[in-house]
């Protein structure tokens, strides 16, 4: 009997063993799931690399160099892929050209000369190369050139990076507090914080805040722990946007006469005008005609008193040659900006249109380099950049010299001049801009070359062609709206052609046939439709004083705000 008694009571201790065992088991569990696993950081020795709150330091292509004198150098490569993708190295000069968001800057290997924007001055730490790699002496131009902050950690060797053109908020801790790895209470503690130490404060998360503290180290506290949260620095406004969708007309002129004078004058709805103030010089080595000297600071003064931004237009004039060698060389392009920037900034005009046509497609490449260098110079002092392109997939010299997406990246605006579908050069009549072909290539822009509705302007004509069919000759002429009716027969008949969004006029006279697809108030109300379907963000019409009368503008107005 106490033999039996005996068995049972091991039995039941063993069962109360298991049980505890289970139980545990059930406990370990349990704060594994409340808290996730601590990834610790071990970096073998390497620099750690914050920027803008992401740690990225398994994620540097090269190993940070810090010196004795604890200057900072980043690789080429990390440069590249975190502050500038456009950043350009030549190996056999040595030097480095590479843009921000307002900077463009000159340096070389060879030299402890830079130039930033245009000056000159004298760096305590050239770039170096060091087995291969080019470094940048990243403290020293880290805000002279990237607009960043840095802040080099000794004692944790800790490198913190934050963009000095993006918010941030702080805040202090009320008490000594324990820096979690996770918001969850049971999650590994990181370190200790003491009471009013400032943090950097990143963003909520419940009942959790996600702090960074002095040393870098990025966790969180609970928000009932932090107080007096503040802004420390706000978001950065470049440039001065327009209100709303963009109305733009181009106001073209020659260079032999003066800029127009519409003093008196208004264009209702517009709020941007782009008169054909500059362009360059046949042969020149960046010089620049200045097309404003003759009443363009009138025309200015006429703008902005009517509220329109004046977005002053850089044509090549179709000078292919001249535009190869400028663009080909980088003294002769950065002659042409500085150049462009003195006169920018003399007339105060609020941007610039870039209108280069008629170029060699193999200097595609060259002409972004020239834009990318470019548009930094104007955001630095709030000014717009838009620039002119045709459809793609065209001939080479009038559309596939444009890396459309790369264009649409680096400026504020990209305007699609949805025109002469069929032009002057055309062996076959045609409309100059029918609504599908329209269409299809504003979804070629969207799609295959990847660009941002929101960066699309699209142009419109205000102009179509008569085209004279004769003994197996095409020949045609420019017709422009308020003069459609001068050039057509009384009575004429039209028929709406629905595919093409366009009436079409077809007549016979002394043995030829003239055919008109006519743009009017009602084709291009289909085209302003387009640009709103496709939420582009808004409209451009070439050109001013082709339209039939005010009335029109008024109706471009409405059409818009529908």
């Amino acid at each position: 009997m106490a033999k039996r008694m005996k068995e049972t009571n091991g039995k039941n201790k063993t069962i109360f063993n298991i049980f505890i065992v289970i139980i545990f088991l059930i406990l370990v569990a349990g704060v594994f799931y409340l808290s996730p696993n601590y990834i610790k950081e071990d970096y073998d020795g390497k620099t750690k690399v914050l920027i803008n709150n992401n740690n990225v330091t398994v994620k540097m292509k090269k190993d940070v160099y810090v010196d004795d004198n604890n200057n900072v150098f980043l690789s080429l490569e990390d440069v590249k892929n975190y502050f500038d993708k456009y950043i350009e190295y030549n190996e056999q000069t040595g030097e480095i050209i590479t843009t921000s968001e307002i900077h463009i800057a000159k340096m070389s290997t060879r030299t402890n000369e830079i130039t930033i924007n245009g000056e000159e001055e004298k760096l305590n730490s050239a770039p170096i190369q060091q087995n291969g790699t080019v470094y940048l002496p990243f403290s020293e131009i880290s805000e002279k050139v990237y607009d960043v902050d840095l802040e080099y950690i000794k004692d944790t060797n800790t490198i913190i990076i934050d963009s000095l053109d993006r918010k941030q908020e702080v805040a202090n801790v009320n008490k000594n507090v324990k820096l979690k790895y996770k918001p969850q209470a049971l999650s590994r503690t990181l370190e200790k914080i003491e009471e009013d130490e400032q943090v950097v404060y990143i963003e909520d998360s419940g009942d959790w805040a996600e702090i960074r503290a002095k040393d870098g180290t990025i966790g969180y506290v609970k928000k009932e722990d932090i107080t007096n949260i503040q802004v420390a620095r706000e978001d950065k406004e470049y440039i001065s946007k327009v209100n709303g969708k963009v109305n733009l007309v181009w106001d073209y002129y020659s260079e032999y006469v003066n800029a127009p004078d519409r003093d008196g004058e208004t264009i209702d709805g517009v709020n941007v005008v782009s008169p054909s103030f500059f362009s360059i010089l046949k042969q020149s080595n960046g010089e620049i005609n200045d097309n404003a000297t003759r009443g363009g600071k009138e025309y200015i003064e006429w703008a902005h008193n009517n509220n329109y931004q004046v977005w002053a237009m850089f044509s090549n004039n179709s000078l292919k040659d001249t535009t190869s060698q400028i663009l080909n060389d980088y003294e002769k392009r950065e002659t042409m900006i500085e150049n462009l920037m003195n006169l920018v900034e003399e007339y105060n005009v609020d941007g610039v249109n870039v209108d280069f046509e008629n170029m060699n497609a193999e200097d595609k490449d060259v002409y972004s380099r020239f834009l990318i260098e470019l548009a930094p110079r104007l955001k630095n002092i709030g000014k717009t950049l838009s620039v002119d392109v045709t459809a793609p997939d065209g001939s080479e010299t009038w559309s596939l010299c444009f890396d459309r997406n790369t264009i649409a990246d680096v400026a504020d605006y990209i305007v699609f001049m949805a025109y002469d579908q069929y032009g002057q050069s055309s062996s076959k009549a045609g409309t100059t801009a029918g609504y599908n072909w329209v269409e299809a290539n504003i979804k070629k822009f969207l799609g295959q070359e990847d660009v941002d509705p929101d960066k699309i302007i699209l142009g419109i004509p205000l102009y179509m062609r008569l085209w004279k069919e004769e003994d197996g000759e095409v020949t045609s002429k420019v017709v422009n709206i308020k003069d459609m009716y001068d050039n057509l027969p009384k009575n004429q008949v039209a028929n709406w052609d629905d595919e093409l969004k366009q009436y079409y006029v077809e007549y016979e006279d002394d043995g030829a046939t003239y055919k008109m697809w006519v743009e009017n108030n009602k084709s291009i109300g289909e085209k302003i439709n387009l640009a709103k379907q496709y939420n582009l963000a808004g409209v451009a019409f070439w050109e001013k004083d082709r339209e039939e009368n005010d009335d029109f503008w008024t109706f471009v107005k409405d059409e818009l705000n529908k």
